[in-house]
């Protein structure tokens, strides 16, 4: 339907033939492309997105607030679904990543502090055969847990020593995964490590941590907003910036994703060494999650549409562009997809099991064949962009 869809816009976008004489040297005559609608459409969509992603983390702080002062069972597991519901809106908003825009434009960007990883778990707390290790455990290096002390410890000494973020959280609620992969295990950290007298040493500073961390998700997350909501410095900025300039960058953003983050750091570097360290959410197992957020993330920006947000869409202006190329990224898109989806879960599994290996080998190729057809997307648009 998207093909259909996209030949048909190619009579409302692109070509007016003038037949002034009764040779054939009339030229065909294209009209403006409504690259300022995709644009737009693109800054709305970015809004949405993050709303949602920062009401999810409201929820996911509600829910470690309610556990931090009853730490139950109970309220473990809802805190643990809670930050998996939270991940779902996130994992969609990578794609708004690489495209010089806040979230990741420079060291002081807060991408850092959301979604960092590979994290050095014993950063932060014990590990299996280290009692004491960790920020937690140190009382005399850190005797304060607070969001300034977290948010200043942060890649201290390393870019593996990630303090606060998602997957800061992911390890407090899960820890470790020290299973084997065929089991289908996630971490089976126990919630009494966050009650006085517990499993563990330092409860207090632990549920002080957690909650310290949901605290810091909310900030974060709201700087976003700000950047982006209408008539937020960075839209005014982006909504004004050369079209070309814009459309160079969300283009090259999608392909960097696809091609040289998603399919090769968050899945090539995994399957190559076969270790479920490498994975984006290892202690959770909702890697697989992870990949098909990504990856919607990269349709939502190609096809213009996200939750309640549609409109004119990269899709439909280079299609109407060159309808054969828009027809082959548009089925470079569809491939990904079904290929991504018929990769195993948990991700640890898909990249260990000798039968499910060639599945997350053939999903990386696709991914990498999307990143490159992004790329000849803009060339037919007039855009040079090179893959980060």
């Amino acid at each position: 339907m998207k093909v259909i869809k996209a030949y048909f816009l190619l009579s409302i976008y692109v070509i007016t033939i003038l037949s002034c004489s009764d040779d054939d040297s009339n030229p065909i005559i294209a009209t403006p492309l409504n690259k300022s609608g995709v644009i737009e459409n693109y800054a709305n969509m970015v809004y949405k997105n993050y709303q949602d992603a920062q009401t999810d983390a409201e929820n996911l702080k509600t829910a470690i607030d309610a556990f931090v002062t009853t730490p139950t069972d109970a309220n473990f597991t809802v805190a643990k679904t809670a930050w998996k519901t939270a991940r779902e809106s996130y994992g969609t908003t990578e794609a708004f990543r690489f495209a010089n825009g806040p979230i990741d434009i420079d060291d002081n960007a807060p991408e850092g502090l959301l979604n960092s990883w590979p994290l050095d778990e014993n950063y932060i707390d014990y590990v299996d055969g280290a009692a004491n290790s960790g920020i937690i455990n140190d009382l005399i290096t850190n005797p304060i847990i607070s969001k300034s002390v977290l948010e200043g410890l942060n890649t201290q000494g390393g870019d593996a020593n990630v303090s606060v973020g998602y997957h800061a959280i992911e390890f407090l609620l899960w820890g470790q995964d020290l299973t084997a992969p065929s089991t289908m295990q996630a971490g089976l950290r126990p919630y009494t490590d966050f009650v006085d007298g517990g499993t563990a040493a330092n409860q207090g500073r632990r549920r002080d941590y957690l909650a310290a961390c949901a605290d810091l998700l909310i900030d974060h997350l709201q700087l976003m907003l700000d950047e982006w909501k209408p008539s937020g410095n960075y839209r005014t900025t982006f909504l004004a910036e050369n079209p070309d300039t814009v459309l160079k960058n969300i283009l090259g953003a999608i392909a960097t994703l696809s091609k040289s983050e998603l399919a090769g750091e968050r899945m090539f570097v995994a399957y190559t060494n076969q270790n479920q360290e490498d994975e984006h959410s290892c202690f959770s197992d909702n890697t697989h999650r992870d990949i098909r957020l990504n990856l919607q993330g990269i349709a939502n920006v190609y096809r213009g549409s996200y939750s309640t947000i549609s409109g004119v869409s990269l899709e439909e202006i280079i299609t109407a562009t060159n309808p054969t190329l828009g027809a082959q990224i548009t089925a470079a898109l569809v491939l990904a997809e079904t290929s991504v989806e018929a990769t195993a879960t948990p991700f640890d599994y898909a990249i260990t099991d000798a039968g499910q290996r060639p599945q997350v080998a053939n999903a990386v190729t696709e991914l990498q064949t999307l990143g490159d057809k992004f790329v000849e997307g803009g060339i037919a648009l007039g855009i040079n962009i090179t893959i980060q």
